[in-house]
């Protein structure tokens, strides 16, 4: 089984990603290439003006406008990357990864995949030694996804597996009772599908919840108290504000990132155990079959893509996907004949 590779060190190479800041910090992400140009209203620079300086350096363009140049963290990526769905931000894949104890070796489910963003942290997570499969139900965003971690890691991970399926159904096909050590959701109804992610999990499994709204946290830890197989859930939601800081002008930032998201995680106990009451628990007949036009995507927030942007956003994917891979081949070739 091979190692995710790593974002490249060194010198920069055809193929590599790089993040160009030029003028007044505007950004440009490119996939070197030997015929390469960078086109703006300030001027063109060459890629090969790139290739073969190290990472962190500055080149200058025909018209003498400076860009720095770095290779892209994993942060960049995912907030530049070609989206089919919207992706899980940097800030909550971070909480996800410490609240569901995502550990190198482990066996981690997550559902959907979306756009493939958190599965490039859960993927660094579980290591060389570790297992992710990645359901996902609509298979343009799968390939998106997959076009994506495959530009990120220049490969697709030995230690990867993307099911198109729906959870509810696949999840007992693929994986053996008792086999999984986390579980991740990012799903519009969480709890149709939480008593084969019971049926998964190990003892002392976790599954964490990414939700939207707070209807959908109070049903999903209501569906979870009342199974009686799990903990008492936890909830939270994780906000960052910046700060300018710049000598003795230090004050918070005007703009800040904020909800985006409830994680709930909770813990699968061993069977037949029972766990002590720790408070009075909500009634599960709060919610009845009367609400499901509640959980609609317009009625929760969820923006629809069309089916004509998922296409170009699957194209753009696709290209810069093959253009890592294509680059890998020659570079492999190279070091053949030598």
């Amino acid at each position: 089984m091979t190692v995710p590779a790593a974002r490249p060190s060194g010198p920069f190479r055809e193929g590599d990603r790089v993040q160009l800041t030029g003028p007044k910090n505007r950004l440009h992400t490119v996939t070197l290439a030997a015929d390469g140009e960078l086109h703006t209203h300030h001027g063109v620079l060459y890629h090969r003006d790139v290739i073969g300086i190290p990472d962190g350096s500055v080149v200058t363009n025909t018209a003498g406008h400076e860009y720095l140049a770095l290779r892209p963290l994993l942060r960049d990526f995912a907030m530049s990357m070609p989206r089919g769905a919207a992706i899980v931000y940097p800030k909550d894949a971070a909480q996800i990864v410490m609240q569901a104890d995502i550990f190198p070796g482990a066996t981690v489910v997550e559902a959907g995949v979306g756009s493939g963003a958190l599965s490039l942290s859960l993927l660094r997570a579980v290591g060389p030694a570790g297992t992710l499969v990645s359901f996902e139900r609509r298979e343009e965003f799968a390939e998106v996804a997959s076009a994506n971690v495959t530009t990120f890691f220049g490969e697709v991970p030995d230690t990867w597996q993307i099911v198109v399926g729906d959870l509810l159904e696949a999840l007992p096909e693929h994986m053996a009772n008792g086999s999984v050590d986390r579980v991740v959701l990012d799903m519009l109804a969480p709890w149709e599908v939480m008593d084969v992610v019971a049926d998964a999990l190990t003892p002392g499994g976790v599954v964490l919840c990414y939700v939207a709204t707070a209807t959908q946290l109070s049903r999903v830890a209501e569906y979870i108290r009342g199974m009686g197989v799990f903990t008492d859930p936890d909830a939270s939601e994780t906000m960052v504000r910046g700060w300018h800081v710049e000598g003795l002008a230090v004050r918070p930032d005007h703009r800040m990132v904020a909800h985006t998201g409830f994680l709930l995680t909770a813990r699968r106990l061993a069977p037949g155990t029972i766990a002590p009451e720790a408070k009075r628990r909500a009634s599960k007949s709060s919610y009845g079959d009367d609400d499901v036009e509640l959980w609609t995507p317009g009625a929760v927030g969820d923006r629809e893509i069309t089916d004509k942007n998922l296409r170009k956003r699957a194209r753009e994917a696709g290209r810069a996907a093959e253009g890592v891979l294509s680059a890998a081949a020659v570079r492999d070739d190279e070091h053949r004949s030598q």
